[in-house]
């Protein structure tokens, strides 16, 4: 019974093997039937075509980018045995790496000086990475391998330097950090630059001078809740004054016996020109940005400059009276 069951389904195969192929075979002058798609099928086909999507096609509604709004990358070539320097105008706040490809990180105890290399030796996909600076500059790399990169030690030149709109587009945000509030760090650099080059003299009776160092307040200025100090350090000795620190305080102007000393200590968020030596019988100055402060009568702000290794340190004291004459800053006059 079991030979009749299996003769009967090799000839049921065989019989429609022989008709699968006579169909599939056209004849010359046989007529081909077309099956007409409908169009929720053609919608169907291009959605699988289009999943995942790419391109200019997005689910839900959109607005294409245009190109006045993209900011255009840098190319960088990175390698798997020597390493690649960025150096940047100021200390850098973030970085951002598109892939594992490549590694990054500052460059020992530098701010501004970024290391890059290929983490892959020979990887074939092309990466990016993302970089922000203390100012508020950012910028961007398309990163690929090379085997010998042409350019190993690269500087960038910020585009605040000459004025023109380098790696940005036409219509570009400034970037915010937190500690400058509602102010762009762009702003606060074109200020300080532009209270630094102006160097006019508007305070003349602050200062102190000792051990033949003058240190000195040439002006205070205020815009958009910081306040900006210009100061100068003169050596008239023919011995270098190298700087350790400056400290500014807040403390009370007559301390009774037996009282605590209380101050509190005031940090600048930005130094243009933050010089550490004033050679023999030179000159130095440097403007200071720090959040908007004032002090009640009893009290007084008192800036010190400490000496390296040296005991010439200076000190000069700014009365409330001084602070809330700050001249205004016109931001029309220093873009």
């Amino acid at each position: 019974m079991k030979k009749y069951f299996l003769m009967f389904a090799i000839i049921a195969t065989s019989v429609l093997s022989v008709h699968a192929q006579t169909e599939n075979q056209v004849e010359p002058g046989d007529t081909v039937p077309v099956t007409l798609q409908t169009s929720d099928d053609m919608q169907e086909d291009l959605q699988q075509v289009l999943n995942p999507t790419f391109g200019d096609y997005y689910e839900g509604l959109t607005k294409k980018i245009t190109f006045d709004r993209m900011i255009p990358p840098y190319g960088l070539e990175v390698t798997f045995d020597k390493t690649v320097h960025i150096i940047f105008p100021s200390s850098i706040r973030y970085v951002d790496l598109g892939s594992n490809n490549i590694i990054a990180g500052k460059a020992g105890s530098s701010e501004n000086i970024l290391r890059v290399k290929a983490a892959v030796k020979g990887f074939e996909a092309e990466t990016n990475l993302a970089v922000i600076t203390d100012e508020g500059s950012y910028y961007t790399y398309n990163v690929k391998y090379a085997d010998e990169p042409e350019k190993l030690n690269i500087e960038m030149k910020d585009f605040m330097h000459d004025g023109i709109a380098t790696n940005r587009p036409n219509n570009s945000l400034d970037i915010y950090l937190k500690e400058l509030g509602s102010e762009s760090p762009r702003i606060v650099y074109l200020i300080n630059r532009a209270i630094y080059t102006d160097n006019k003299r508007h305070i003349k009776h602050i200062g102190g001078k000792r051990f033949g160092i003058r240190y000195t307040l040439k002006g205070i200025y205020s815009h958009n809740n910081l306040l900006y100090l210009h100061t100068q350090i003169q050596n008239s000795t023919n011995v270098s004054f190298d700087i350790d620190f400056v400290r500014m305080k807040i403390v009370d102007k007559k301390l009774a016996k037996r009282t605590s000393v209380q101050e509190t200590v005031i940090y600048p968020l930005r130094a243009y020109n933050f010089i550490t030596t004033v050679e023999a019988n030179g000159t130095e100055r440097t403007v200071f940005a720090l959040d908007k402060i004032t002090i009640p009568a009893d009290k007084q702000l008192i800036i010190e400059v400490f000496e390296k290794n040296g005991g010439r340190n200076q000190t000069f004291t700014i009365e409330n009276a001084d602070l809330i004459r700050a001249r205004q800053i016109n931001e029309l006059k220093i873009r």
